[in-house]
């Protein structure tokens, strides 16, 4: 089959790609390049370079390639910066989508694979978050997010097109080989900014802070390995292909780590000390974030490969001791 995945040279739609193709899938990608690499673009992949909000571009990749079905990563995904520059949020986010789907639609490919968010959820009651808990995002990206859920729902309505929605947690880790992996500017996500100690880039790291009500006092979140997410998306897709209904998914271990925790992995993995600076708390941090992920199991078939917290961090190390600099240096 031939999967178009949207942002696939970016960090988790370069693994998915990877693990597509690892199957024997045939792939093509679209990305305009803002926050992805060319340098993560797999060698046996079809590239066009172009933005989703281009519908003449959108139309002419469909035109071009048969496609079977979409993953759709292509978003901006910096929570801070939402909350600041919202309009160009709702511009990518959702006017991206909006045309996506008219081309969708047009070409009549009905079958989808979302990139979504725990963000969508905001500041749980209860945890581990289940699918169908209360949604109010307390930031512009999820907000973004969970408009652009209700897009492929009112669409899926009118027209026929199925979609799964996986609202996963904190993405982290590389791809087992070290030749992908994480690679932001700015860098927001807590395992590589802690690495960047030992990796001589920054001399501490700040712990936004210590007083949650927690086992530590830190913030607890649920830590997912980047190709394990690859993993669920290559079998919602499936799940779509076998003709079933729309649905949403969790993505998440489970299983939450302190930033004390984490910091403590790292640590050990490195072998090397991580010093750590208290920090205010940042607004908008819920103290606990846990995925009930369930549902996906029992649906999708799903088994995470990566469950111990230190080999998640291990293939991270791995990454950013090679390309201290991102995709910039080899």
């Amino acid at each position: 089959m031939t999967i178009l995945v949207l942002g696939g040279a970016g960090y988790i739609g370069s693994h998915t790609v990877y693990e597509l193709i690892e199957k024997g899938e045939d792939v093509v990608i679209v990305d305009n390049l803002e926050t992805g690499y060319k340098e993560a673009v797999h060698p046996k992949a079809r590239f066009y370079q172009g933005d989703i909000r281009n519908r003449e571009f959108v139309d002419s990749v469909f035109e071009k390639e048969k496609i079977d079905a979409v993953i759709h990563f292509a978003a901006n995904s910096l929570v801070g910066e939402s909350m600041t520059n919202p309009l160009k949020y709702y511009d990518n986010n959702l006017c991206g989508t909006k045309v996506l789907l008219e081309s969708m639609i047009a070409h009549d490919v009905k079958k989808i694979v979302f990139s979504s968010t725990a963000a969508t959820y905001g500041e749980p009651e209860k945890v581990p978050i289940l699918e169908g808990d209360k949604t109010e995002p307390t930031n512009c990206y999820g907000e973004t997010k969970l408009s652009m859920e209700k897009m492929f729902k009112w669409t899926d309505r009118a027209h026929g097109l199925r979609y799964v929605s996986l609202r996963y947690f904190n993405a982290c880790g590389a791809h087992k080989s070290g030749s992908i992996g994480e690679a932001h500017n700015p860098e927001t996500h807590l395992i590589p900014l802690v690495l960047q100690v030992p990796n001589k880039k920054r001399e501490a790291i700040n712990i936004f802070g210590d007083d949650y009500d927690t086992k530590d006092g830190t913030c607890v979140r649920d830590y997912i390995h980047v190709t394990d997410l690859a993993q669920a998306h290559i079998l919602a897709v499936e799940y779509l292909l076998k003709g079933n209904e729309s649905d949403i998914f969790n993505l998440g271990n489970g299983v939450g780590f302190t930033v004390k925790e984490i910091i403590e992995a790292a640590q050990e993995v490195t072998g090397q000390e991580i010093p750590a600076v208290i920090s205010p708390r940042r607004a908008g941090d819920p103290a606990k974030l846990i995925a009930s992920s369930e549902k996906a199991k029992k649906v999708l078939g799903w088994r995470p490969e990566f469950v111990d917290v230190k080999e998640i961090i291990a293939t991270a190390w791995k990454w950013h001791q090679t390309h201290p600099d991102g995709y910039k240096t080899k």
